[in-house]
Protein backbone atom coordinates (compact mmCIF):
# COMPACT_ATOMS: atom_id res chain seq x y z
CA UNK A 1 0.00 0.00 0.00
CA UNK A 2 1.10 3.89 -0.82
CA UNK A 3 0.10 4.85 2.37
CA UNK A 4 3.05 2.81 4.19
CA UNK A 5 5.90 3.10 1.13
CA UNK A 6 8.88 5.86 1.99
CA UNK A 7 8.35 9.58 1.41
CA UNK A 8 10.12 10.24 -2.35
CA UNK A 9 9.39 14.30 -2.31
CA UNK A 10 8.42 16.34 0.41
CA UNK A 11 7.59 20.18 0.55
CA UNK A 12 8.61 21.64 4.35
CA UNK A 13 7.48 24.63 4.77
CA UNK A 14 8.17 25.84 1.28
CA UNK A 15 7.03 29.14 -0.12
CA UNK A 16 7.81 30.96 -3.61
CA UNK A 17 7.65 34.74 -4.43
CA UNK A 18 8.98 36.22 -7.78
CA UNK A 19 10.49 39.54 -8.03
CA UNK A 20 8.16 42.31 -9.62
CA UNK A 21 9.54 43.40 -13.37
CA UNK A 22 8.75 46.96 -11.67
CA UNK A 23 11.04 47.95 -8.40
CA UNK A 24 8.20 50.12 -6.97
CA UNK A 25 5.57 46.65 -6.98
CA UNK A 26 5.87 43.90 -4.57
CA UNK A 27 7.45 40.28 -5.31
CA UNK A 28 4.86 37.57 -6.24
CA UNK A 29 4.05 35.17 -3.96
CA UNK A 30 3.39 31.95 -5.93
CA UNK A 31 3.37 29.79 -3.03
CA UNK A 32 2.75 29.72 0.84
CA UNK A 33 3.55 27.05 3.53
CA UNK A 34 3.24 24.04 1.29
CA UNK A 35 3.36 20.93 3.09
CA UNK A 36 3.25 18.01 1.01
CA UNK A 37 4.29 14.61 1.21
CA UNK A 38 4.35 12.30 -2.20
CA UNK A 39 4.89 8.57 -1.73
CA UNK A 40 7.40 6.46 -3.39
CA UNK A 41 5.79 5.36 -6.58
CA UNK A 42 2.45 7.47 -6.03
CA UNK A 43 1.17 9.29 -8.81
CA UNK A 44 -0.01 12.69 -7.80
CA UNK A 45 -1.91 15.09 -10.06
CA UNK A 46 -2.12 18.78 -9.30
CA UNK A 47 -5.54 21.02 -10.00
CA UNK A 48 -6.15 24.50 -9.54
CA UNK A 49 -6.90 27.75 -10.90
CA UNK A 50 -4.32 29.43 -13.73
CA UNK A 51 -1.41 31.14 -11.26
CA UNK A 52 -2.06 28.66 -8.54
CA UNK A 53 1.42 27.70 -8.64
CA UNK A 54 1.14 24.18 -9.63
CA UNK A 55 4.35 24.83 -12.27
CA UNK A 56 6.23 26.58 -9.69
CA UNK A 57 6.21 23.37 -7.39
CA UNK A 58 7.24 21.22 -9.98
CA UNK A 59 9.84 23.48 -10.56
CA UNK A 60 11.50 23.53 -7.33
CA UNK A 61 11.45 19.07 -7.46
CA UNK A 62 13.11 19.64 -10.73
CA UNK A 63 15.78 21.63 -8.98
CA UNK A 64 14.91 24.55 -12.07
CA UNK A 65 13.76 27.03 -9.00
CA UNK A 66 15.06 27.52 -5.57
CA UNK A 67 12.25 27.94 -2.70
CA UNK A 68 12.16 31.22 -1.06
CA UNK A 69 12.08 29.42 2.15
CA UNK A 70 11.55 25.96 3.72
CA UNK A 71 12.82 23.16 1.70
CA UNK A 72 11.93 20.24 -1.02
CA UNK A 73 13.60 17.31 0.10
CA UNK A 74 14.23 14.00 -2.57
CA UNK A 75 14.90 10.63 -0.65
CA UNK A 76 15.35 12.91 2.07
CA UNK A 77 18.02 15.16 0.70
CA UNK A 78 17.52 18.94 0.12
CA UNK A 79 17.24 19.57 -3.70
CA UNK A 80 19.60 21.84 -4.91
CA UNK A 81 19.42 21.54 -8.58
CA UNK A 82 18.55 19.27 -11.58
CA UNK A 83 19.85 16.12 -11.75
CA UNK A 84 19.17 12.25 -14.22
CA UNK A 85 17.22 11.27 -11.28
CA UNK A 86 14.14 13.30 -12.11
CA UNK A 87 12.59 13.25 -16.07
CA UNK A 88 10.14 16.57 -17.22
CA UNK A 89 7.33 16.29 -19.55
CA UNK A 90 6.15 19.23 -20.81
CA UNK A 91 2.74 20.14 -22.59
CA UNK A 92 5.29 20.97 -25.73
CA UNK A 93 7.19 17.82 -27.19
CA UNK A 94 10.11 19.84 -27.54
CA UNK A 95 11.85 17.32 -29.87
CA UNK A 96 15.02 18.59 -31.71
CA UNK A 97 13.32 18.47 -34.79
CA UNK A 98 17.00 17.59 -36.83
CA UNK A 99 16.63 14.25 -35.06
CA UNK A 100 14.98 11.04 -35.65
CA UNK A 101 12.58 9.48 -32.97
CA UNK A 102 15.32 6.99 -32.11
CA UNK A 103 17.68 9.61 -31.74
CA UNK A 104 16.05 12.06 -29.90
CA UNK A 105 15.08 9.21 -27.11
CA UNK A 106 18.80 8.46 -27.11
CA UNK A 107 20.36 11.76 -26.67
CA UNK A 108 20.14 12.85 -23.01
CA UNK A 109 22.08 9.00 -22.00
CA UNK A 110 24.38 9.04 -24.48
CA UNK A 111 25.54 12.74 -23.48
CA UNK A 112 25.87 11.06 -20.35
CA UNK A 113 27.97 8.74 -20.90
CA UNK A 114 25.93 5.70 -21.05
CA UNK A 115 26.90 2.52 -23.77
CA UNK A 116 25.54 1.77 -26.50
CA UNK A 117 25.23 -1.39 -25.57
CA UNK A 118 22.83 -0.23 -22.52
CA UNK A 119 21.07 2.71 -24.09
CA UNK A 120 19.98 0.83 -27.51
CA UNK A 121 17.59 -1.98 -26.27
CA UNK A 122 16.27 -0.15 -23.37
CA UNK A 123 15.43 2.84 -26.45
CA UNK A 124 14.18 -0.24 -28.75
CA UNK A 125 12.29 -1.61 -25.84
CA UNK A 126 10.56 1.83 -24.85
CA UNK A 127 9.91 2.70 -28.47
CA UNK A 128 8.11 -0.78 -28.79
CA UNK A 129 6.29 0.08 -26.07
CA UNK A 130 4.62 3.43 -26.76
CA UNK A 131 3.86 1.98 -30.42
CA UNK A 132 6.72 3.98 -32.52
CA UNK A 133 9.29 0.64 -33.36
CA UNK A 134 8.17 1.40 -36.89
CA UNK A 135 8.27 5.20 -36.59
CA UNK A 136 12.01 5.44 -35.05
CA UNK A 137 13.80 6.58 -38.48
CA UNK A 138 10.91 9.60 -38.71
CA UNK A 139 11.67 13.32 -37.80
CA UNK A 140 9.00 14.86 -35.76
CA UNK A 141 7.64 16.84 -38.43
CA UNK A 142 6.75 13.22 -39.94
CA UNK A 143 4.46 12.42 -36.70
CA UNK A 144 1.07 13.49 -34.69
CA UNK A 145 1.00 15.34 -31.50
CA UNK A 146 0.32 11.98 -29.92
CA UNK A 147 2.84 10.34 -31.61
CA UNK A 148 5.73 13.47 -30.39
CA UNK A 149 4.20 13.21 -26.88
CA UNK A 150 4.62 8.89 -26.51
CA UNK A 151 8.72 10.08 -27.92
CA UNK A 152 9.11 12.48 -25.35
CA UNK A 153 7.71 10.03 -22.67
CA UNK A 154 10.07 7.07 -23.45
CA UNK A 155 13.12 10.05 -23.92
CA UNK A 156 12.03 10.47 -20.46
CA UNK A 157 11.66 7.20 -19.07
CA UNK A 158 14.61 5.54 -21.06
CA UNK A 159 17.13 6.94 -17.58
CA UNK A 160 14.79 4.86 -15.20
CA UNK A 161 14.16 8.11 -13.31
CA UNK A 162 12.72 7.62 -9.89
CA UNK A 163 10.83 10.85 -10.60
CA UNK A 164 8.61 11.61 -13.36
CA UNK A 165 7.32 15.31 -13.32
CA UNK A 166 4.83 16.48 -16.22
CA UNK A 167 3.69 19.79 -17.27
CA UNK A 168 0.08 19.34 -18.65
CA UNK A 169 1.63 16.50 -20.98
CA UNK A 170 -2.07 15.64 -23.04
CA UNK A 171 -3.73 18.92 -22.73
CA UNK A 172 -2.97 19.96 -26.79
CA UNK A 173 -4.54 16.45 -27.54
CA UNK A 174 -7.52 15.78 -28.56
CA UNK A 175 -10.09 13.62 -26.48
CA UNK A 176 -9.65 10.36 -28.05
CA UNK A 177 -5.61 10.51 -28.17
CA UNK A 178 -5.75 12.03 -24.54
CA UNK A 179 -7.56 8.98 -23.27
CA UNK A 180 -4.99 6.76 -25.12
CA UNK A 181 -2.57 8.79 -23.59
CA UNK A 182 -3.27 8.59 -20.33
CA UNK A 183 -3.98 4.34 -20.60
CA UNK A 184 -0.23 4.23 -21.69
CA UNK A 185 0.84 6.04 -18.67
CA UNK A 186 -0.41 3.59 -16.53
CA UNK A 187 0.68 1.30 -18.20
CA UNK A 188 3.96 2.19 -18.64
CA UNK A 189 3.75 3.06 -14.36
CA UNK A 190 3.21 -0.23 -13.72
CA UNK A 191 6.74 -1.60 -15.41
CA UNK A 192 8.53 1.37 -14.33
CA UNK A 193 7.31 2.39 -11.15
CA UNK A 194 8.54 5.94 -10.72
CA UNK A 195 7.06 8.72 -8.44
CA UNK A 196 4.86 10.64 -10.72
CA UNK A 197 4.17 14.63 -10.24
CA UNK A 198 1.70 15.49 -12.56
CA UNK A 199 -0.27 19.05 -13.73
CA UNK A 200 -3.38 19.42 -15.41
CA UNK A 201 -6.24 21.43 -15.35
CA UNK A 202 -8.57 18.78 -16.34
CA UNK A 203 -10.20 17.05 -13.02
CA UNK A 204 -11.59 13.85 -15.22
CA UNK A 205 -7.78 13.40 -15.92
CA UNK A 206 -6.62 14.10 -12.63
CA UNK A 207 -9.03 11.23 -11.28
CA UNK A 208 -8.26 8.81 -14.24
CA UNK A 209 -4.44 8.58 -13.55
CA UNK A 210 -4.11 9.51 -9.82
CA UNK A 211 -3.50 7.71 -6.27
CA UNK A 212 -4.20 10.92 -4.98
CA UNK A 213 -5.23 14.29 -6.74
CA UNK A 214 -4.56 17.61 -4.79
CA UNK A 215 -6.42 20.73 -5.24
CA UNK A 216 -4.30 24.23 -4.96
CA UNK A 217 -5.81 27.43 -3.58
CA UNK A 218 -5.53 30.68 -5.91
CA UNK A 219 -2.26 32.50 -5.51
CA UNK A 220 -0.99 32.07 -3.11
CA UNK A 221 -0.80 28.49 -3.96
CA UNK A 222 -1.68 26.18 -0.55
CA UNK A 223 -3.34 22.57 -0.98
CA UNK A 224 -7.14 22.87 -0.64
CA UNK A 225 -8.26 19.65 -0.79
CA UNK A 226 -6.39 16.47 -1.14
CA UNK A 227 -8.51 13.32 -2.51
CA UNK A 228 -7.19 9.81 -2.48
CA UNK A 229 -8.58 7.25 -5.52
CA UNK A 230 -8.82 3.83 -4.60
CA UNK A 231 -9.29 2.15 -8.12
CA UNK A 232 -6.79 -0.95 -9.28
CA UNK A 233 -4.63 0.24 -11.47
CA UNK A 234 -4.49 0.15 -14.81
CA UNK A 235 -7.76 1.37 -15.44
CA UNK A 236 -10.00 1.48 -18.46
CA UNK A 237 -12.17 3.74 -20.34
CA UNK A 238 -14.95 1.80 -17.81
CA UNK A 239 -13.71 3.73 -14.43
CA UNK A 240 -15.32 7.28 -16.10
CA UNK A 241 -18.41 6.02 -15.67
CA UNK A 242 -17.80 4.11 -11.94
CA UNK A 243 -19.65 5.70 -9.06
CA UNK A 244 -16.50 6.64 -7.29
CA UNK A 245 -15.56 8.46 -10.13
CA UNK A 246 -18.47 10.07 -10.66
CA UNK A 247 -18.16 11.54 -7.20
CA UNK A 248 -14.77 12.57 -7.24
CA UNK A 249 -15.52 14.20 -9.95
CA UNK A 250 -18.21 16.18 -8.13
CA UNK A 251 -16.13 17.31 -5.62
CA UNK A 252 -13.28 18.38 -7.23
CA UNK A 253 -15.50 20.30 -9.75
CA UNK A 254 -16.67 22.26 -6.76
CA UNK A 255 -13.03 22.37 -5.37
CA UNK A 256 -12.00 23.61 -8.01
CA UNK A 257 -14.88 26.06 -9.06
CA UNK A 258 -14.57 27.79 -5.99
CA UNK A 259 -10.89 28.79 -6.07
CA UNK A 260 -11.10 29.74 -9.92
CA UNK A 261 -14.63 32.11 -9.08
CA UNK A 262 -12.65 33.42 -6.08
CA UNK A 263 -9.57 34.48 -7.91
CA UNK A 264 -11.67 36.17 -10.76
CA UNK A 265 -14.15 38.11 -8.49
CA UNK A 266 -10.39 39.56 -6.92
CA UNK A 267 -9.14 40.32 -10.41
Amino acid sequence: MLSTAPTKIAFRGVAKSYPSKHSAQTATLALDRLDVEIKTAEIVSVLGPTGCGKSSALNLIAGFETPSTGNVFLDDQVVHGPGPDRAVVFQQASLFPWLSVYDNVTLGVKCRGMSKADYMPRAEHLLEEVGLSSFKHHYPYQLSGGMQQRVQIARALISAPKVLLMDEPFGALDYQTRIFMQELLLTLWLEYKPTVFFITHDVAEAIFISDRVLVMSRRPGRVKLAVDVHAQKPRTADFLSAPEFIELQRELLHAVQQEVQTADAIH
